[in-house]
């Protein structure tokens, strides 16, 4: 009985052993094919994935630099022939402004073109070439700025700025209360001379399209931010988003009407420039539609373009 015994004892031994041996490969071969696995995963899959997308941006990528280098070369030409054409007039060209430009632009090249786009002009390219933005993320399609997913990030930063400032003066506001400073009101914004820029010029400050709800939402935040008594302080801020009125009316001497025999007021203006001609321009009130060139009617000049201007 004892040698049965210990012959069941040995074969359970033997049995165990078996079993823990081929335990053991099967764990090996599971955990071998768990490495082939991963290594299959990691290296093959996200690296096609990777080179797809890296190929895609750097097409984007390299359109921007193109875009930005052709302004560049365009930049320099126009400097070039800006100097030139200083040279000619006999102008410095290092003070020879773009108005300047203009005027001798109009001056060697005189047009009677109605149309002021089609008359022969010099602007820097920036006027002349639509904007574009910058390349907006890199070659891993990762985006340079922080509100690119809203889908207008320039409009988006700016009335972020906005509430910055205005939290900003109010704090401000805040502490000069603490201090019992009052506010200068020598200091206030004067700008009756300017306007807010329409929807339009925003558009090509920002370099993008916005809606009409969106652009009165900006207005108003902007009256909110000029409203503060300390919006002084953000003046520069302010004004970038704001253009002049047109002041060529207070500028120029409006003649005072004189009354003929007849009791009709009328004004006459001399020494009219058309090209070569020079004309005087003689208005009644009240009159009856008539016109007179010269002893003739509006048939004087043959041409419709010459009546039009």
């Amino acid at each position: 009985m004892a040698k049965v015994h210990l012959f069941r004892v040995t074969h359970r031994l033997n049995s165990t052993a078996l079993l823990s041996n081929a335990s053991l490969r099967t764990t090996n071969q599971i955990q071998q094919q768990r490495r082939w696995a991963s290594e299959v995963t990691v290296v093959a899959f996200p690296s096609l994935r990777r080179e797809t997308t890296s190929r895609a941006m750097k097409a984007y990528v390299e359109r921007a630099r193109e875009h930005e280098e052709f302004m560049k070369n365009q930049r320099i030409e126009y400097d070039i022939g800006k100097r030139h054409l200083a040279n000619m007039m006999g102008e410095d060209p290092e003070t020879f402004t773009q108005e300047d430009v203009d005027n001798a632009i109009e001056y060697l090249f005189p047009s009677g073109l109605h149309s002021k786009k089609a008359r022969p002009m010099m602007k820097p390219p920036e006027e002349v070439f639509p904007a574009r933005k910058a390349a907006e993320f890199d070659e891993t399609g990762r985006p340079y700025h922080s509100m690119f997913f809203t889908g207008r990030p320039n409009f988006f930063k700016t009335l972020y700025d906005i509430a910055e400032n205005i939290e900003q003066l109010n704090a401000y506001e805040d502490q000069m209360i603490r201090k019992r400073v009052d506010v200068d009101p020598n200091l206030k914004l004067d700008l009756s001379s300017s306007m807010w820029l329409p929807k339009e010029e925003l558009e090509d400050i920002l370099v993008e399209k916005i809606l009409d709800l969106e652009y009165t939402n900006f207005i108003n935040a902007m009256n909110r931010l000029l409203e503060l008594p300390y919006s002084y302080r953000v003046r520069d801020f302010i004004e970038k988003f704001r253009k002049p009125l047109s002041i060529k009316a207070s500028t120029q001497d409006i003649p005072q009407p004189q009354v003929d025999s007849n009791g009709r007021q009328f004004v006459t203006i001399s020494n009219c420039p058309r090209k070569m001609a020079r004309a005087e321009v003689t208005v009644r009130k009240p009159g009856a539609g008539a016109i007179s060139i010269n002893g003739s009617d509006i048939k004087y000049f043959s041409s419709d373009q010459c009546r039009e201007q």
